[in-house]
């Protein structure tokens, strides 16, 4: 494991630490919503756009805690591994030995963050029974061209549920064995008329990689970016939710 604790944001945008990042979906979103972002992911990731500290994230924000370095940070954003529990895996992909062994961090990284003293975000997929939907958000509330919805779980804060509009169609591909056409993409997997990295990339606004398995793991920026400047707009002298 290699990381680092030297972090120095800049001093004209409140920092948020983002855990698990990634390539950046989700880090984009919070830089256009004001903040200076901080990425941590025990891979490289060359393609994300700011800086980045490669490492356990868990590790990381547990010395960062130790060290008091949390206090560089007004929140925190972390999107950990959903393979276990997620509906997709276990339902879809139970058949393919994938969806049982995988280890679910969410109950640990809760635990860090509630002991950061940070206002934060947990972002998981549909189908995770061990995270609060305090806000659920899909790619139509956008006009992005995937749904891609996903839960977040707000800790000491909160933000009213932006409303969610009926879906246009169908996500384009085969399903159970009938293909439908639809104004949306399948931003996963490959072939069954499932989305290319180009039509990727143009449907949740990603324009700094081109990984296929960073662009399938990505939260549209757009969410985040909702996410963030709801977090600026919250007022800071009342009582915050725990």
């Amino acid at each position: 494991m290699t990381h680092t604790t030297d972090i120095r944001p800049e001093d004209h945008r409140p920092a948020l630490l983002d855990l698990f990042s990634c390539a950046g979906g989700a880090a984009m979103g919070y830089h256009r919503a004001g903040f200076d972002v901080t990425g941590v992911d025990i891979r490289p990731r060359p393609n994300y756009p700011f800086t980045f500290i490669q490492g356990d994230a868990l590790t990381v924000l547990a010395d960062l805690i130790e060290s008091g370095e949390i206090r560089r940070f007004t929140t925190a954003h972390a999107s950990p591994p959903c393979q276990k529990g997620c509906a997709l895996t276990v339902g879809t992909n139970t058949s393919r030995g994938w969806g049982g062994t995988h280890v679910d961090l969410v109950a640990p990284t809760r635990d860090l963050l509630d002991a950061s003293g940070l206002p934060y975000v947990i972002e998981q997929p549909n189908g995770k029974a061990d995270v609060r939907k305090d806000i659920t958000l899909c790619g139509e509330m956008f006009g992005l061209g995937v749904l891609r919805h996903r839960n977040f779980e707000l800790g000491r804060w909160s933000t009213p549920q932006a409303a969610h509009p009926k879906h246009r169609g169908y996500v384009r591909g085969w399903r159970h064995g009938a293909y439908r056409d639809g104004p949306y993409v399948a931003a996963y997997g490959e072939g069954g008329g499932k989305a290319t990295v180009p039509e990727m990339q143009a449907a949740m606004g990603i324009d700094w990689t081109d990984v296929r398995e960073e662009l399938t793991e990505a939260i549209p920026p757009a969410y985040t970016e909702w996410l963030g400047r709801a977090l600026l707009a919250r007022p800071r002298s009342g009582a915050v939710a725990a």
